[in-house]
């Protein structure tokens, strides 16, 4: 499982609804999570991705240093899939996916993953699954970290 985690002061998540774009979530302070999740993954992939975001300290405390949690801090986490995370690009110009769970496993260790965050504490919004989705995200620092699994 791979994670692209970013620190934001908002973020929200829009689907394209009847040629309109419908604003479906948005948080304020926290972070967006793009979750990708590859074939070879399980459930304890999921289980640690939300340990290790849970109390991932990357927030600034009183002297500005990075030394906060999402959980010390009382932020959101937006959660949106992001199966192109497995696209490998190291052959040709156009990506290969063959490392991508399908999307029915894939889903289901999606919702794990939100599961086992809300479990620890964290408030958690998502996006829409398999959704053709615009992502705002508004960057703060830029603080932008990757986490695998394995």
């Amino acid at each position: 499982m791979r994670a692209i985690v970013q620190r934001v002061s908002e973020a929200s998540v829009s689907v394209k609804e009847n040629e309109s774009l419908k604003e479906i979530n948005k948080i304020g302070k926290g972070l967006v999570v793009l979750l990708g999740i590859g074939k070879e993954d399980g459930e304890n992939d999921a289980e640690y991705l939300a340990e290790k975001i849970s109390h991932l300290r990357i927030f600034a405390d009183e002297n500005d240093r990075m030394n906060l949690s999402i959980l010390d801090v009382g932020g959101e986490i937006l959660v949106i899939s992001q199966f192109t995370l497995y696209g490998d690009c190291r052959k040709g110009r156009r990506p290969d996916f063959t490392s991508a769970a399908p999307p029915e496993m894939a889903q289901g260790l999606y919702e794990k993953f939100m599961e086992k965050a809300k479990a620890k504490g964290v408030k958690v919004k998502s996006g829409e699954f398999q959704a053709r989705m615009l992502v705002n995200i508004h960057n703060d620092g830029p603080v932008t970290i990757l986490l695998e699994s394995k």
